[in-house]
């Protein structure tokens, strides 16, 4: 399990979602929020890829916030 932070200034909550649903398929995924950031807790579903996948979906999220115009 992996917790990641998105901080609500540089990202779009959209982005975080969409890219939960898109990635839903290689982890489990819960969402939640603090004042100041979108959290993201990610277990993969491929433990040999588990790295890749954490990196790939950040990346993810921030080309979706990026093509979206930012937050």
């Amino acid at each position: 399990m992996t917790e990641l932070r998105f901080h609500r200034e540089i990202y779009s909550g959209e982005a975080v979602d969409e890219a939960v649903k898109t990635w839903s398929a290689f982890a489990e995924f819960s969402l939640s929020e603090t004042d100041e950031h979108w959290v993201v807790t990610l277990t993969p579903k491929h433990e040999a890829a588990a790295a890749r996948i954490v990196g790939e979906f950040g990346n993810y999220v921030l080309g979706l916030t990026v093509d979206r115009g930012g937050v």
